[in-house]
């Protein structure tokens, strides 16, 4: 195979030299007296032969035989009885590996070439072990690479490193890893190369996954397994060489995030690789992200990766805080698109759930529960076991274990028959609603979705739900925090849908109760500083419209975008007429906001109660309350913003003129009030125009407003 390559490296160095010339000079370095060497370095045919697959080679002559370094059988004398010819060709190809790792290392391009295709040939004829030898190969190998001339030079030297890892792929694996970090180009090729080789490939991989599964924590040794799968992985097809350890080569590489993610370079994370950007990626987290990306796209998990840019999971999975959202939402891809994984990953994630790395452990539960949307995956158990484990994460002191649980009961009771459900529900409500007491967000935010979900099943029990949340709901519309107000009054809104039917015939019930109660907050929080909260009220007061036929769809949706008093004016006047005895408990809750940190929100409230006291007739509202209102209006006038100033003074003429109304009172004093009208003549308010930004759609949706 090699001949004319072999006669064409007359004086060439050293690594161009015959088999026997290689032999007699190993003696000679080893101090043993040798005959000189042939004249002509072409190489018999017998030490090179072109062998067939399957087929024995033919044993070369002892004479033409290179010899191995001196051993106790050879410093015996001569006798009939000689060493065993296998023994003589495996100590002759050790020496030929011995001299080829020098070769490479120290000789020349021609010679390095010539050496390559010798060793190739001869271990794809003899299949003999190398072990002692694998190490100084492979650094031979990845010092002289680069160099070889495209072509069958190069491919002959990747040949040997594939030879090599088809006998010895740990050693080989081994002996590249530490080439990893940081990352080298000729590294690269060689496990490029592998990757390539489908003898090979399924070794080497398996290799790489024992290596990141091995190190706890982000070692060297597993940050180097991990650049060299991205590096195997994405040469086209070889994920067809993981199938059989599929499932447990993707939760490692999950799990290795995770560890990135805790690791002190966890800011670095953030910045995800993206296929614009140049050259290698520059992170381990992106390089793990990477080779991610890889396993799922050749595997045919296109839309696996696809959805999980669209929502963003990547740079949540490489978060510190935010690796678990990013878990959820990868199973619940896979779920949708890569179904065919779901049983391996199921069952290789059971034992990892008694882990003690909180790590392993973590990201095996956020796994497990997204699985858990997937029907034919939980028959893999008995909804029982499921059940009692989802339970005791419901006891664990954790609050991220009891937030998986509760995504996992949800999933449980929601994702499959009727029967089922009526069953888990009973079990998932009392946990539900315990967890809307949490200061987790999470789990406040889980229960709320949960409840939601609930709510859109066929036989959603709306009467229970309305009696267990008419306490627990109206203190989260004004939750600090900006999810959990927009997901609690998004909740009272699909509950007012559902319960619609009894809202319409007047049913004084516990949904009506609610919803009364919630009115202010709702009102108030158009204005709300969040944009989902705001839109979260505007479509929940839309529900409450239809379903109690106020016919004030255009006032509450003008009042939501462009703040306008005339409009909020109307719906102070219908609440009056049609809910007269509810009017106090109006204002009451309304005077709350006076003391509100957003300025938006204490000068909604100001113009709320001048609205309400204008259009209320002065027996049903008492001199107590006016006189608490008149003291809350009072305090706003040293506000520090002029415009809920102006709007405070206002109301504070309409709460005096309602007073002056009812008569006058024993032990309240008003200020006088220039130009006020006769004692019995009420004025309606007029308020200045909202300096604060009113909500248009037009730049949510990317184009420029007016102007």
């Amino acid at each position: 195979m090699a001949g004319g390559v072999w006669g064409r490296a007359r004086g060439a160095p050293v690594g161009a030299l015959t088999l026997a010339a290689l032999a007699e000079g190993i003696r000679a370095s080893q101090g043993e007296r040798v005959a000189a060497p042939s004249e002509d370095p072409e190489p018999e045919p017998e030490l090179e032969p072109e062998a067939e697959p399957g087929s024995v080679p033919t044993n070369p002559p002892a004479a033409r035989e290179p010899c191995s370094p001196p051993h106790a059988q050879d410093l015996a004398p001569e006798g009939p009885q000689q060493p065993p010819q296998s023994s003589r060709e495996e100590r002759a190809l050790s020496d030929l590996a011995l001299y080829t790792a020098a070769c490479l290392e120290e000789a020349g391009l021609s010679g390095t070439q010539v050496t390559a295709l010798t060793l190739s040939s001869a271990l794809e004829a003899r299949g003999e072990r190398l072990e002692d030898q694998v190490h100084a190969l492979v650094r031979g190998l990845l010092a002289q690479v680069s160099g070889l001339a495209e072509g069958r030079p190069r491919r002959a030297a990747l040949r040997v490193l594939s030879s090599l890892a088809l006998e010895h792929s740990r050693d080989v694996v081994c002996a590249l890893l530490p080439c990893s970090l940081p990352p080298d180009r000729a590294a690269a090729e060689l496990w490029r190369s592998l990757s390539r080789n489908q003898r090979v490939n399924g070794h080497v991989l398996v290799q790489l996954l024992w290596a990141l599964k091995g190190a706890a924590g982000p070692k060297q040794e597993a940050l180097a397994a991990t650049r060299a799968l991205g590096e195997m992985l994405s040469v086209s097809g070889c994920v067809g060489a993981t199938r059989g350890f599929y499932p447990h080569l993707l939760l490692a590489l999950v799990t290795q995030l995770h560890e990135l993610a805790q690791g002190p370079r966890a800011p670095d994370a953030l910045e995800v690789w993206a296929p614009s950007h140049r050259g290698p990626p520059r992170s381990h987290t992106s390089c793990t992200v990477e080779a991610l990306k890889a396993l799922l796209t050749g595997d045919g998990g296109r839309m696996v990766v696809t959805c999980m840019e669209q929502a963003g999971g990547w740079r949540r999975l490489v978060g510190a805080h935010t690796h678990l959202e990013g878990v959820l939402l990868l199973s619940s891809a896979m779920v949708a698109h890569a179904d065919h994984h779901l049983r391996g990953l199921f069952a290789d994630l059971l034992p990892r759930l008694r882990s003690t790395d909180d790590t392993q452990r973590l990201t095996a539960m956020a796994f497990f529960t997204g699985l858990l949307q997937s029907r034919p995956t939980t028959r893999l158990l008995q909804e029982e076991v499921i059940l009692e484990r989802l339970r005791a994460w419901q006891g664990d002191p954790e609050p991220t274990v009891r937030w998986l649980g509760l995504l996992g009961l949800g999933h449980l009771a929601l994702n499959h028959g009727k029967t089922a459900q009526v069953r888990h529900v009973t079990v998932l409500l009392p946990a539900l609603l315990g967890a809307l007491g949490e200061g987790d967000v999470r789990l406040v935010g889980a229960a709320l979705g949960a409840l939601r979900r609930i709510l859109l099943q066929p036989r959603a029990p709306v009467r229970r739900l309305s009696t267990e949340l008419g306490l627990r709901l109206p203190p989260l519309l004004d939750d600090a925090r900006d999810s959990v107000r927009a997901s609690a009054t998004g909740l009272l809104g699909t509950l007012v849908r559902r319960g619609q039917g009894g809202l319409r015939v007047g049913l004084r019930g516990p949904l009506r109760k609610l919803v009364l109660k919630s009115l202010v907050p709702l009102l108030l929080r158009l204005h709300d500083p969040s944009l989902d909260a705001a839109e979260s009220s505007e479509w929940t007061l839309a529900r409450c419209d239809r379903a109690l036929r106020w016919g004030l769809l255009e006032e509450v949706v003008t009042v939501a975008h462009y703040d306008s008093p005339e409009a909020l004016s109307h719906i102070c006047h219908r609440l009056v007429q049609w809910y007269p005895s509810h009017v106090p408990g109006f204002l009451s809750q309304t005077q709350g906001y006076l003391r509100s940190p957003e300025d938006p929100l204490r000068r909604a409230a100001a113009m709320l109660i001048g609205f309400l006291v204008h259009h209320s007739s002065p027996s049903h509202i008492s001199s107590d309350l006016l006189d608490s209102l008149f003291q809350g209006l009072g305090q706003l006038q040293s506000d520090r913003e002029l415009a809920v100033v102006a709007v405070a003074q206002v109301s504070s003429q309409q709460v005096a003129l309602l007073s002056r109304a009812q008569g006058c009172r024993q032990g309240l004093h008003f200020p006088s009030l220039r130009g006020s009208p006769t004692r019995c003549s009420r004025p309606p308010p007029i308020y200045p125009d909202s300096p604060f930004r009113r909500r248009s759609l037009a730049g949510r949706w990317g184009c420029p407003g007016p102007g």
